[in-house]
């Protein structure tokens, strides 16, 4: 059975490469396009893995990992922050809220899916 991923942002252009990229790669990609309907999908679905953008309409990805991280039920699934927030103070919230992994974007398409395989443990 494929890996199920998660991958959350409110650019479609960008969410719409990452998950072209993941599914040649053989993952089942589901996404979300503000931070409300993240967290939903997380609960329910339960993916293996959640990339997450930062600044999202309704909830913003620092609360959405945080929710998840601070729950026992979700808190194993790893999450990928890949955001435009580049400043030391963001990575550090993003750690400090749960995040496995903190990218900024632009990003290395490669480098993103060597992430994904190393927290999937592939």
């Amino acid at each position: 059975m494929p890996k199920r991923i998660l991958i959350v942002d409110d650019e479609p252009d960008l969410l719409e490469m990452v998950q072209i990229n993941l599914e040649m790669e053989g993952y089942e990609c589901m996404v979300a396009y503000d931070g409300f309907r993240a967290l939903d999908r997380a609960r329910k679905e339960k993916p293996d893995l959640i990339i997450l953008d930062i600044m999202l309409p309704g909830l913003n990805g620092y609360k959405v990992c945080r929710l998840l991280k601070f729950d026992e039920k979700y808190k194993h699934i790893p999450i990928i922050m890949l955001t435009a927030e580049a400043q030391q103070a963001d990575r550090l919230l993003g750690e400090a809220t749960g995040a496995d992994y903190y990218m900024t974007k632009p990003f290395d398409a490669d480098k993103l899916l060597a992430k994904v395989k190393e927290l999937l443990g592939e």
